[in-house]
């Protein structure tokens, strides 16, 4: 490698480091602001989970492209309880190279928490959402780096666990910075291992929204491998902090995820060239 490339992922890194660590006291001020001096001292409570996702994206048309999560997620020392099973479809555009849009609908489902609710009170064991989703995705390129910003919104209704609660609306706003690097090849390609690192903050409103307006940060580092230009893998660790409704209670989560990503394209097209760099999915 030149002295030229080494000093390109230097500065690239320190430039990850520096957008990842400023989202992440962005998110440490946003939580210490929505502390109300009236409200008793802040209680965190520790929690862990295993998350299992499938990511899945399409091409259909020379420029649009279907998208799909798909996640089981469990909790409580990692696979005690089921936590939720989670479905979100979209339609993607690409405008160019650097810019993408996405929306489409989310169908979450969620396992009632153990422990939270008295016998007395009736609960559905399990509870839906439903979701419109709405995403724009910025890509900047720095040399063999390729730093991802990722702003989604979402329109949530939901509802409590008791029985015959009703659904309310909420918004959520969602911002990601993350990115993608390779370790033993000079860009993402067949039988690339590589670093994957994101920082993602959690913003919502609404009526019902009363004292946790800063909901979620979630910091992730991990490794990924890709096996040809239709399969990825990825597996890391997740720290959260969750920001609860009565504002002072925190769920510090440690969360394992594994997830597997797909890619097709469905579009008449010439065969690639090998060793084609390959985009991740988002």
């Amino acid at each position: 490698m030149t002295a030229i490339g080494k000093k390109q992922i230097l500065r690239s890194l320190c430039t990850v480091a520096f957008c990842m660590w400023t989202s992440f006291s962005q998110a440490q001020y946003m939580e210490s602001k929505a502390e109300d001096s009236s409200l008793p001292e802040k209680k965190y409570t520790r929690q862990s989970g295993l998350w299992l996702g499938m990511y899945t994206k399409y091409k259909i048309g020379e420029k649009l492209f279907y998208y799909g999560e798909y996640h089981m997620r469990r909790r409580d020392h990692l696979i005690n309880n089921m936590a939720q099973i989670y479905l979100r479809f979209g339609l993607s555009y690409l405008v160019n190279e650097k810019f993408e849009v996405t929306g489409g609908i989310v169908t979450p489902f969620y396992w009632a928490p153990e422990g939270q609710y008295s016998d007395e009170e009736q609960i559905d064991k399990v509870v839906n959402q439903f979701r419109f989703w709405q995403q724009f995705l910025f890509i900047q390129s720095m040399g063999r780096v390729k730093i991802y910003h990722q702003i989604r919104i979402e329109q949530r209704w939901k509802r409590d666990y008791i029985i015959d609660s009703p659904f309310k609306l909420t918004h959520r706003m969602r911002y990601k910075i993350s990115t993608y690097i390779p370790l033993n090849k000079p860009k993402l390609q067949d039988k690339t291992l590589f670093f994957s690192g994101y920082n993602e903050i959690f913003i919502q409103a609404g009526k019902p929204v009363l004292y946790n307006y800063f909901e979620d940060n979630r910091l992730f580092l991990g490794l990924g491998y890709v096996i040809n230009e239709n399969f990825q893998l990825q597996a890391g660790y997740m720290k959260s902090i969750q920001q609860r409704e009565r504002g002072f209670d925190l769920n510090n989560r440690d969360i394992i995820r594994f997830s597997v990503y797909h890619n097709l394209d469905f579009t008449k097209r010439k065969k690639k060239p090998k060793n084609q760099e390959i985009d991740p999915i988002l």
